[in-house]
């Protein structure tokens, strides 16, 4: 081919709005194909509606296996199986989720990247922790061209500006312009080919579903002293990957961003579940020193109220914890776990 013919778009809350505008101003007779990735629960099905009555003048279609890719047409990521681009068709993937999701954006963009390499025009929409960045960075690596939509013209501003920081984009602009700079990229002839990393190929084979095991993940990974916040198994570390990130032997793979938000999201669990018990079991001492005052048993009924003073203390400390926790996972609340509005 002689111009941009793929485009791959991902975006995750937020992304929506943008993505009915730029699919509204592409026009009949763009000369590429528009592949889209957004992060939908596993039985969603009206996010199809949604694009199709946004698309303007270009079909829309659910992905399907084995799918011939054709110039002027819209396909979208079905729910859990990853999008994956081969030289002319599509494949879809059933390989571990990237992120806890499937479909993921980064498998979009790395098989684009493989299979098509400068050819490609990657777009990063709004959306929360920094999902795509590592597939923008594949197309970048790969001669394509990298665009992202202008943090202040989001929603959920996470995804650009990790994309920003891990990638030297070509283009930060709002979603209103991404339509007609498609438009005008895909007409142009695409730069140089260059080689395509194995390492990138082989992520992508993974997302497809093919085998992993360690054997496989020391080709571009080393291990780490973490474990997978899916299976508990243990992360290897994605070697000079742009944002940090982790795949583990059964191929889950996370950034660093969202490992560190599951962690924070256990350890909350594991701080409630902990108090709970006890405060339980200060209720618990409570109830058998006043037994024991009825009984007339003056010193067990003492060692229990005791042992209840001291799980109280103990259950304010954990209390103090879980607000403390709150607050440094959202802001609206501050170390008391209260709202500014109180």
């Amino acid at each position: 081919m002689s111009n941009r013919d793929i485009i791959v778009i991902g975006g995750s809350s937020g992304a929506t709005s943008p993505l009915k505008t730029i699919l509204g101003s592409l026009p009949a007779d763009l000369p590429a194909a528009v592949f889209i990735v957004l992060h939908i629960p596993a039985r969603s099905t009206g996010i199809l509606a949604t694009v199709a009555a946004a698309a303007g003048p270009l079909p829309v279609h659910p992905a399907v296996d084995g799918m011939e890719i054709k110039p002027g047409n819209v396909y979208l990521a079905v729910p859990d199986h990853h999008l994956i681009l081969t030289e002319g068709r599509i494949k879809l993937g059933r390989g571990p989720r990237e992120n806890m999701a499937r479909p993921a954006i980064d498998p979009l963009f790395r098989s684009a990247a493989a299979a098509y390499g400068s050819r490609v025009i990657g777009v990063v929409l709004s959306g929360l922790l920094n999902d795509g960045a590592s597939g923008l960075e594949a197309v970048k690596r790969c001669g394509g061209v990298a665009i992202v939509q202008d943090p202040a013209d989001t929603i959920a501003d996470e995804m650009p500006r990790s994309a920003l920081e891990a990638v030297t984009v070509d283009l930060t602009i709002p979603s209103a312009r991404i339509g007609d700079v498609l438009s005008d990229l895909a007409r142009e002839a695409p730069g140089p080919g260059v080689p395509i990393p194995p390492e990138i190929r082989l992520e992508v084979d993974i997302a497809a579903g093919e085998r992993v095991d360690s054997e496989i993940l020391t080709k571009f990974a080393d291990p780490s002293a973490l474990t997978c916040p899916s299976c508990s198994g243990v992360l290897s570390t994605v070697r000079d990957a742009k944002p940090l990130r982790f795949r583990c032997q059964v191929g889950h793979a996370l950034t660093a961003e969202v490992v560190a938000k599951e962690q924070e999201n256990t350890i909350d669990e594991a701080l409630r579940i902990a108090l709970r018990i006890i405060e339980e079991r200060a209720e618990l001492v409570s109830r058998m020193a006043k037994d024991g005052r009825k009984s007339g048993r003056k010193a067990v009924a003492d060692m229990y109220e005791a042992r209840a003073l001291e799980y109280r203390l103990y259950a304010d400390v954990l209390r103090r914890a879980v607000l403390q926790s709150i607050a440094s996972t959202d802001p609206r609340f501050d170390e008391d776990g209260q709202a500014p509005d109180g």
